[in-house]
């Protein structure tokens, strides 16, 4: 009995680390349409013109976003919007994401 509370502890601390490391990680937002934006637009005059964003994390993973997901982020983070919009050959030049905070609750707890 007690290895099994061990075991889902151990499982448990492991999600959570990953959880938290996920939501740390440094990310930028890029144009995929236009690849040499340097900053003259911002992210939401981009959109406008029909412009794609991507999300590329410090590692080079990419998320193409949708509609959707552009509309539900603006939501939570519409100061990241604002922000001054570069392309992917221009990505040492755009700003890292500011992340949001980790929630003060436990889900289900």
């Amino acid at each position: 009995m007690k290895s099994k509370v061990w075991l889902i502890s151990l499982s448990a601390l492991a999600v959570i680390c990953l959880a938290a490391s996920l939501a740390l990680a440094q990310k930028k937002l890029l144009c995929v349409t236009q690849e040499e934006v340097q900053g003259e637009q911002t992210v939401n005059s981009c959109l406008a013109q029909g412009d794609k964003f991507a999300i590329v994390d410090q590692h080079g993973l990419v998320w193409i976003l949708s509609p959707e997901e552009v509309a539900l982020s603006r939501a939570y983070t519409p100061k990241v919007f604002e922000q001054r919009a570069y392309g992917i050959k221009e990505h040492k030049k755009a700003p890292w994401m500011v992340p949001l905070p980790l929630p003060s609750y436990v889900p289900g707890g």
